[in-house]
């Protein structure tokens, strides 16, 4: 069989190559692979924050992908022979005021039930943890188990594990969709066609703008915008990721080996805008100052921002569309890099049997249309 995967950011290569592990052809088409919101992103992998309270669905899915994640990478270095940037050195949530203090308890009720180690910290020893913390911290949560990955090493990775497998890359941009109940496939912009069995959509917010698709077979997928800074200090200025919040708004921080040091993101409905505003990178270096002052002395080495691609629902669209042999993965919002591990099961599931799997289901295409029928 062959697959035709539409975009080459994070959740794209990881469903091809996952798809390459099971024994299938694959061609990947984007002009500028692992170009976009997969290399601004941060790559924090935290066990859940408050906005999956009341997701039950999306709860399983990202607790799925978290157990999936260690053996996802040992996998992927084994076949490319390249490190993915992961670390499981535990994520602090550390906390400046009376309100944040008390969602972390909130957010430690909600994770013990479910297995998910946690241990709440007072104001010492979240120092004693992460030293650079600002005074004022009140508290904190440390997660051991949990951590994070450095996404321009994960796709570097991936697209090298793709061509060890045989995998094909086209760097061109597929223009419009070409349906055919046996062999669908891709116009791309110079003209040429690829076929295969089945094609999978997995553009990000681009997904649904592609030419030739039935009108509703994909859900319009919209963008988000995030800008986002890249701090640089000769020796790593934390050891481990942090989510800090204080006076109600939050900032992640996210460290790298080398030095490097991710700030984010800001979070704003602005269409396909990626322009790095004075604005947003004073909004990001104003919260981390608020929380790590010594970091006012680091380089300010790199800015950027992504689009990260939203649903109708706020939820990741997985599986196949009412297009015969035509499936997608998107929509994946903020959570697209921590969601890759089971994205990639899941669609490889999908290809090889047909079936899809049960902690998926609930994220099927077709629930658009019973919404839009129920209204």
């Amino acid at each position: 069989m062959h697959v035709v995967v539409v975009g080459g950011g994070v959740i794209g290569l990881s469903v091809a190559w996952q798809a390459l592990e099971r024994g299938l052809r694959v061609t990947v088409v984007d002009p500028e692979p692992a170009s976009k919101a997969s290399h601004v992103s941060a790559g924090m992998l935290p066990a859940a924050n408050e906005m999956l309270y009341s997701q039950e669905d999306l709860l399983r899915l990202c607790l799925a992908s978290r157990e999936r994640y260690p053996s996802f990478v040992k996998e992927l270095e084994a076949v490319s022979g390249t490190s993915a940037g992961y670390r499981r050195d535990g994520v602090l949530d550390a906390a400046f005021d009376d309100e944040s203090l008390a969602a972390l308890d909130g957010l430690r009720n909600f994770l013990a039930p479910l297995g998910v180690a946690v241990a709440p910290l007072n104001a010492r020893r979240c120092r004693e943890h992460e030293p650079m913390l600002a005074e004022s911290v009140r508290g904190g949560l440390l997660g051991p188990d949990d951590g994070a990955v450095n996404p321009r090493e994960l796709t570097a990775a991936l697209l090298a594990a793709i061509d060890v497998r045989g995998g094909t890359l086209i760097r061109r941009r597929a223009t419009e969709f070409l349906a055919d109940e046996r062999t669908p496939g891709v116009l791309l912009e110079n003209g040429c066609a690829v076929h295969g069995d089945r094609v999978v959509l997995s553009a990000g917010c681009w997904t649904h703008r592609l030419a030739g698709l039935p009108a509703g077979a994909v859900p319009e997928i919209a963008p988000a915008k995030g800008q986002i800074l890249r701090l640089r200090s000769a020796a790593p200025f934390l050891r481990r990721a942090t989510r800090a919040v204080t006076r109600g708004s939050g900032v992640y921080l996210v460290p790298r080996t080398d030095g490097e040091l991710v700030v984010g993101a800001t979070y704003e409905e602005r269409d396909y805008d990626t322009t790095v505003t004075a604005g947003g990178v004073a909004e990001l270096l104003g919260k981390v100052l608020a929380v790590l002052p010594g970091a006012a002395e680091l380089e300010l080495a790199e800015t950027a921002a992504g689009l990260r691609p939203g649903s109708p629902d706020g939820l990741p669209v997985l599986g196949w569309t009412a297009v015969p042999n035509l499936l997608v993965a998107t929509g994946h919002s903020r959570i697209g890099v921590q969601l890759a591990p089971i994205t990639a099961d899941v669609m490889g599931e999908m290809l090889v049997t047909g079936r899809t799997p049960e902690v998926a289901k609930a994220f099927a295409v077709d629930r658009f249309a019973a919404t839009a029928a129920a209204g």
